[in-house]
């Protein structure tokens, strides 16, 4: 497992922490998990999305059965898990794992907010990584 970049996104007084990981095998998420916990201990949700896909073995679809995608959104509102997966596969970043941390900042955002929030420091760290490696 490698962290990429990582940015931090305020909205509304809420933190929004961003990371990017290449990731190794599935099971580096845990230990990215461990560390996110234990960094952002006033967060209040650690939502992530992981997708490893693998271009052997693919069947008549074009999908590959070893393929994984998982998205958790840790309790939070507007399924910020399944904005995240939809950014790595938006950017074809498949071996990789996108983690918000979200320390609550007072104001409830709602649905649509919590869900923009997660989709702008997704993407914001996304685009610090396009940035760094051009």
């Amino acid at each position: 497992m490698k962290e990429l970049a990582a940015i931090k996104f305020v909205e509304q007084r809420s933190r929004f922490f961003a990371h990017l990981y290449r990731l190794d095998s599935r099971d580096d998420i845990d230990g990215i998990l461990k560390t996110h916990r234990r960094k952002y201990k006033k967060a209040n949700h650690h939502c992530y999305a992981v997708w490893l896909a693998s271009s052997e073995g693919d069947d008549a679809n074009g999908t590959s059965p070893t393929s994984i995608e998982q998205a958790k959104d840790d309790g939070e509102v507007g399924h910020p898990g399944k904005v995240l997966l939809e950014i790595l596969k938006r950017n074809q970043l498949d071996s990789h794992a996108l983690v918000v941390s979200r320390v609550f900042g007072g104001v409830k955002l709602g649905v649509g907010g919590v869900s923009r929030a997660f989709r702008e420091a997704g993407t914001g760290v996304v685009e610090r990584r396009q940035i760094k490696y051009e």
